[in-house]
C-alpha cells in the first residue's frame, strides 16, 4: 500500500445483518463504539462511514472487544491521531492471563518488532535491530488459580502488544492462538482471546477540551467464573 490509496471493504448480507457495536456516546464530533469480537476494525469502520460519515483513528484486533473512538470531524480526526500517537491518549484493557503472577502490579518495558510478512511480532528485554520500546503497565484485580483477571494499560501502543508482552512475560492471555498457551486454551476450552479495550480517554484542547473529563468504558468485562467441572466460562458483558 502506498500514501494515497484507497481500500475498499466488501460485506455480505449475512454480515450487514449482524450486530457487532453499540453506540457509547456520540456528538457532533466523536462517535465512540463496544466493538463486539470477532469483527475486524476495518469492516466496522466501513459500515459507521456509511452511516455517521466518520473517520477511522485507531484498530483493535480482530478478536479483542471493547471501545474504539472515530472522529466526526477534521479537528477531531487531528486531535484524536495526534493524542495517539503522542501519548495523551489513556488505554486500560482488561485480560485473563495464565499462570501466577509473582507480582500483583508493575510496569515492564521491552523491545518490541514487527515481521509484516508473517503478521507476528517479536519481543526481547534487551534493545535489537529494528525493534521499538514498549512500556506495558499491569495490575492483578482477581486471582483464580492458574489464571487472573488483569487491568493492563498501555504506554505505547504497538501492533499485538498486550498479547506479545505479557506471553513474553510468562502470562499469556486466555485463549489467544498466536502467542498463548495452546495447551490451556485447550483445558478451559478457550477459542477467542478475552480480551476488552476496557477504558479510553483523551487529554484533548481547543473546542474538544470538553472531551477530556470523559472517560468511556466498555459494557463487556473479561471476568470469567469457575464452572462446576474445574473448566471456565467466556466473560460476557456486564
Amino acid at each position: 500500500m502506498h500514501p494515497g490509496d484507497e481500500v475498499q471493504y466488501f460485506t455480505t448480507p449475512r454480515e450487514e445483518a449482524r450486530v457487532f457495536y453499540t453506540v457509547l456516546y456520540r456528538d457532533e464530533n466523536i462517535l465512540v463504539v463496544d466493538k463486539f469480537d470477532g469483527v475486524n476494525s476495518e469492516a466496522l469502520f466501513s459500515a459507521l462511514q456509511e452511516k455517521y460519515g466518520v473517520s477511522f483513528i485507531h484498530r483493535l484486533d480482530r478478536n479483542t472487544r471493547g471501545v474504539q473512538v472515530f472522529a466526526c470531524s477534521e479537528e477531531a480526526e487531528r486531535q484524536l491521531k495526534e493524542a495517539f500517537r503522542f501519548r495523551r491518549a489513556v488505554k486500560i484493557y482488561e485480560a485473563i492471563c495464565f499462570n501466577p503472577f509473582s507480582a500483583s502490579e508493575a510496569s515492564e518495558t521491552a523491545y518490541l518488532k514487527k515481521d509484516e510478512k508473517k503478521s507476528l511480532v517479536s519481543i526481547q528485554k534487551a534493545p535489537f535491530e529494528g525493534a521499538e520500546k514498549i512500556l506495558t503497565q499491569y495490575k492483578v484485580l482477581r486471582s483464580y488459580g492458574e489464571y487472573s483477571l488483569v487491568e493492563i494499560r498501555l504506554h505505547s501502543g504497538k501492533t499485538h502488544q498486550i498479547r506479545a508482552h505479557m506471553a513474553f512475560l510468562g502470562h499469556p492471555v486466555a485463549g489467544d492462538e498466536k502467542y498463548g498457551d495452546e495447551a490451556k486454551n485447550k483445558k478451559y476450552a478457550v477459542k477467542r482471546q478475552i480480551l476488552v479495550a476496557k477504558k479510553l480517554s483523551f487529554k484533548l484542547s481547543g473546542e474538544l477540551a470538553y472531551l477530556s473529563d470523559k472517560e468511556f468504558v466498555s459494557a463487556f468485562s473479561a471476568a470469567m467464573e469457575t464452572a462446576d467441572d474445574g473448566k471456565t466460562e467466556r466473560g460476557g458483558r456486564g
